[in-house]
């Protein structure tokens, strides 16, 4: 390829460091705070040296109406004593209802408060380092864009965040949830690159990009090689746009690998609707409907980075979803990848049909599990909620990882796929058809056309993430506004889990 594709801007986030004491030069700490019955109570204070400093912080923060509440922050001035100029106290509530989901809300909410300084250090750690850590990194995160200016410093996320703990007993869960938190916030780039710097040719280079310092094999077919290939469904979708679509293929392959993993992630990276064009409002939103793609990209690579003794191989359908005299229409058949036909019902149906392809090509590779997540269907909203994935396929794969989803802190439940949508599925002119025209069950049909690529004995799983995957609500906790990363985190866990089950 012979021009070079970058992303045209990064996140910014935090550089964190493990340390076994306070660095020097350091412009705040940040300390936990409980909600006790009569005021706010610090924890892990070792920071504030002897217990004079100790007490008079606390006289601070209750004089200025601290009072410990969840993700309530509040700075005061250092003691004389103090190595810092500032303490900034975090709230944890009540410390009998702490949990890693509530520390790591109240962490990402005291990141935000770090902006604009230049190191801090806490002690946050030590009620769950890994949650602490994945807190700062994911509410410290800010995507300021494509801007002709600079953001101010104050602005800013603080540079440097020191985890004060015991880098020899704890480097290994430090380092684990850097990556986790990396990774997230690789997804959070790919997803909120406008379509005008990522499409289907760009974007499989800036995959690959990232991919090969990794040692993750990266393949890529073009529209020639898709259509010698016979991925009908990919090429269907594509077809209306000036940009051609690819199929990008990833894989991680330790010699140990105990399992293998399939990931297939919708990438469409810009959606009209095609010839069944979407409504002019919220449609620069679309940016975001390659969120499943990138899911399983940063899946992907953290696999590699956690050196984790699992196969895991991503199929990836990337195209662009526009109308034109070349695009596909309503009433078309087309012949997806292994042979099986689709009748056309609505355009804006397209993720399914791309996914089909993947799907039928994944299943080629035998493995145990094959998982799938995509920004797939407004019918999640509106079953779920703009904050819960819904999770359908083999009915202990898909309760597994909706159950992992909810313990990681990304709300997943658990739907059935129905029966009497077995007729709904029917064609008079093809195998199947992608839309039964009908408002019932929306998310589940999809979910039941897609199981149709899907081969026996295979463990799978989709995930719809239509309303989690993009944050237009306000900030809260660690999640920021546009991209959020979901469910990254959570396929992680999975894959985890797998590298360590028994032959």
């Amino acid at each position: 390829m012979s021009e070079k594709f970058l992303l045209p801007s990064r996140g910014r986030a935090p550089e964190l460091e493990l340390v076994k004491k306070l660095p020097k030069n350091t412009d705040a700490l940040l300390v936990p705070v409980f909600q006790g019955e009569d005021g706010p109570e610090l924890a892990a204070s070792g920071l504030l040296g002897d217990d004079a400093e100790i007490v008079a912080v606390l006289r601070q923060l209750v004089a200025v109406g601290a009072t410990g509440a969840h993700g309530e922050i509040v700075r005061v001035p250092g003691t004389s004593g103090a190595a810092a100029d500032s303490v900034i106290a975090v709230g944890l509530g009540d410390s009998d209802e702490l949990d890693e989901e509530s520390l790591r809300r109240a962490a990402g909410s005291a990141a935000r408060a770090l902006a604009g300084l230049d190191t801090v250090a806490t002690t946050l750690g030590a009620f769950g380092l890994a949650a602490a850590v994945e807190g700062i990194a994911l509410g410290a995160y800010s995507y300021t864009g494509i801007r002709s200016e600079d953001t101010p410093a104050s602005k800013q996320p603080v540079r440097k965040v020191a985890f004060v703990g015991d880098p020899k007993t704890d480097k290994d869960i430090f380092v684990a949830a850097q990556i986790a938190a990396e990774s997230v916030l690789l997804a959070r780039d790919l997803v909120n690159t406008p379509s005008s710097h990522l499409y289907p040719e760009s974007y499989a280079a800036i995959i690959s990009a990232e991919a090969k310092p990794h040692g993750v094999d990266v393949e890529v077919l073009d529209e020639k090689a898709l259509e010698k290939q016979g991925f009908g469904g990919l090429l269907a979708v594509g077809r209306g746009s000036a940009r051609p679509p690819r199929l990008v293929r990833l894989t991680w392959a330790p010699r140990k690998a105990r399992k293998s993993v399939g990931l297939v992630g919708k990438g469409i990276t810009f959606d009209t609707g095609g010839i069944s064009l979407k409504p002019a409002s919220k449609m620069e939103d679309m940016i975001s409907d390659m969120g499943g793609s990138a899911a399983m990209v940063a899946t992907v690579l953290a696999a590699a980075r956690l050196n984790l003794p699992v196969k895991v191989t991503a199929t990836l359908p990337l195209a662009e979803n526009m109308p034109s005299g070349s695009a596909t229409r309503p009433g078309d058949v087309i012949t997806h990848y292994g042979g099986r036909t689709s009748e056309i019902i609505n355009t804006d149906a397209e993720g399914r049909v791309v996914l089909a392809d993947a799907l039928a090509r994944a299943s080629e590779d035998k493995p145990e599990y094959l998982l799938e997540v995509a920004t797939l269907t407004g019918a999640q909203m509106v079953a779920l909620g703009a904050k819960t994935s819904g999770v359908m396929g083999s009915d202990d794969f898909r309760d597994r990882v909706a159950e992992t989803g909810r313990r990681v802190g990304e709300s997943a439940w658990a739907m059935p796929l129905l029966e009497e949508q077995d007729e709904e599925l029917k064609s008079p002119v093809a195998d199947i058809r992608n839309s039964p025209n009908s408002r019932n069950g929306g998310m589940l049909y999809a979910a039941l056309y897609l199981s149709r690529f899907v081969d026996e004995g295979i463990e799978w799983a989709h995930v719809d993430i239509a309303g989690p995957s993009f944050n237009n609500g306000s900030v809260s906790g660690y999640t920021p506004k546009r991209a959020t990363g979901v469910p990254v985190r959570t396929f992680i866990e999975v894959l985890r889990e797998i590298a360590e089950e028994k032959n």
